[in-house]
């Protein structure tokens, strides 16, 4: 056979599509759509609901706060410190040498994640510390103005944080967390 009939044959083997082409196509078709819907539900209830939605940020009156006064409010479940720091506490806090810090990170949701831990780091106003009220160890709520340091004191392991929320001795691998928040007015904050 020469090359005009290789190609003659060649051009006879391209056959027109069958039933049973056609047939698996359908099936596969049938199958891939009846896997996604199956998988959307299970997709879908892994978004947040409505309360947490409804929860993802959250204005809050700080004007009734007077120096030294604190506030705890819940957020996302959490509880959120939020404290008008005195002249003192301020001082205190700034004196601090990162050194001498158990957790050397802001860990301020506000700044960039590799932002040492000094006091203007872990506030947006210096008077106002707002950050979650959750101790690092074991989640324990930790009580205010209480431990060495005159900050916070976790009586679960004994964790001491400073007037920043920096864990400064204690089985805390980390400082307080600070939230994402703005101030809206001089007397409003929303956090989230």
């Amino acid at each position: 056979m020469g090359i005009q009939g290789e190609l003659a044959v060649a051009a006879t083997d391209t056959a027109e599509p069958t039933r049973r082409d056609f047939l698996y196509i359908a099936t596969g078709s049938v199958a891939a759509v009846g896997a996604a819907a199956t998988a959307w539900p299970l997709i879908d209830q892994m978004n947040p609901d409505a309360s947490v939605r409804a929860l993802a940020s959250i204005e809050v009156d700080i004007s009734s706060l007077t120096e030294g006064a604190s506030i705890t409010i819940k957020w996302r479940g959490n509880p959120v410190f939020i404290r008008y720091r005195t002249p003192a506490e301020i001082e205190e806090a700034r004196a601090v040498k990162l050194d001498d810090l158990v957790d050397g990170l802001a860990r301020n949701s506000n700044v960039d994640a590799s932002a040492p831990a000094t006091d203007e780091n872990r506030v947006r106003n210096e008077n106002y510390l707002v950050m979650l009220g959750v101790c690092t160890h074991l989640g324990c709520v930790p009580l205010g103005e209480a431990g060495e340091f005159n900050g916070w004191y976790c009586p679960c392991h004994a964790s001491h944080y400073d007037t920043s929320g920096r864990i400064r001795k204690g089985p805390a691998p980390e400082n307080l967390p600070v939230p994402e928040y703005t101030f809206v007015t001089d007397t409003t904050l929303k956090i989230g």
